[in-house]
């Protein structure tokens, strides 16, 4: 058993938007909470019901989510705020999500007009409708009923901070700059242990909670834009790919999934301590 420290936190009320950096967090089996918003809780689709991300749409990431008690108020340059209950307006509708169909309630037509404006592209915005439950794939995460809103695959994504200075060391090393932690769009990021020591975590307890790493992350194009100013480049996928591709997965990978095996209804902290149990 290694100890460890939570250096930082991070939600994602809306899938591809701004995250939230609270100091504590509420730790549900579907992923961080934050104000009664969890983490992609909410998600962009067009007019078909499927998903959008920065993927197509990288201005998403320069819509900023503020999280109240109420529900979220988004903003964006130059752009009126959209307030949003938690609770959801219209009806809900069919929605997919990389292979899942299930099901969002509309936020409705302001929501809407607001976020298809902001995009170029007809838009809606729908929050995770809980009566169709996503389960996560059993390949990975097993037959323990675990199971997430809209994130890609899993509740939780977790990152070592020396994952990331070694990376920036390559980085620089090669004549490019050093690239920000929000690049990668972690939940949980932890400090104290080996650059990737990650790859090989089993669990990770903070108190009452215990989280269980099941997958790789493997990493797409949303790493390479600039969650600042929306643009994109070759990095950090081109340095990533010389040591770090899983041909198994097919892809390169920085970051562990998760998932929640006790403790749903606790909180975690920035600060708290955390004993981690690795398998090899």
């Amino acid at each position: 058993m290694t100890h460890a420290r939570i250096a930082s936190l991070h939600v994602y009320p809306v899938k591809g938007a701004r995250g939230i950096a609270p100091a504590s967090a509420h730790i549900n089996a579907t992923g961080l909470a934050t104000n009664g918003a969890g983490d992609r809780e909410w998600m962009v689709v067009d007019a078909a019901g499927r998903f959008i991300t920065q993927r197509e749409h990288p201005r998403l990431a320069l819509v900023d989510v503020t999280a109240l008690p109420t529900g979220l108020t988004l903003r964006a340059p130059a752009t009126a705020p959209l307030q949003m209950t938690h609770a959801g307006t219209g009806s809900s509708i069919e929605v997919e999500v990389w292979r899942h169909q299930g099901r969002g309630i509309d936020a409705g037509n302001d929501a809407a007009a607001w976020m298809s404006a902001w995009l170029g592209t007809p838009a809606r915005l729908v929050r995770f409708d809980p009566a169709t439950p996503r389960a996560c794939n059993v390949e990975y995460a097993g037959n323990i009923g675990a199971h997430t809103f809209f994130a890609d695959g899993y509740p939780l994504l977790v990152i070592s901070a020396a994952s990331l200075a070694d990376l920036n060391a390559r980085l620089e090393a090669r004549g490019g700059r050093a690239l920000p932690m929000n690049r990668f769009r972690p939940n949980l990021v932890l400090d104290g242990l080996p650059p990737y020591a990650e790859d090989h975590l089993d669990t990770i307890t903070a108190g009452a909670v215990t989280l269980t790493c099941v997958k790789p992350c493997v990493r797409c194009v949303v790493t390479t834009t600039d969650q600042d100013t929306t643009h994109t480049g070759m990095e950090p996928l081109r340095t990533l790919g010389e040591y770090r591709m899983d041909e198994r997965l097919g892809g390169v990978t920085f970051g562990m999934n998760a998932i929640v095996t006790s403790g749903a209804g606790s909180m975690l902290a920035c600060g708290d301590d955390a004993s981690v149990d690795y398998r090899f």
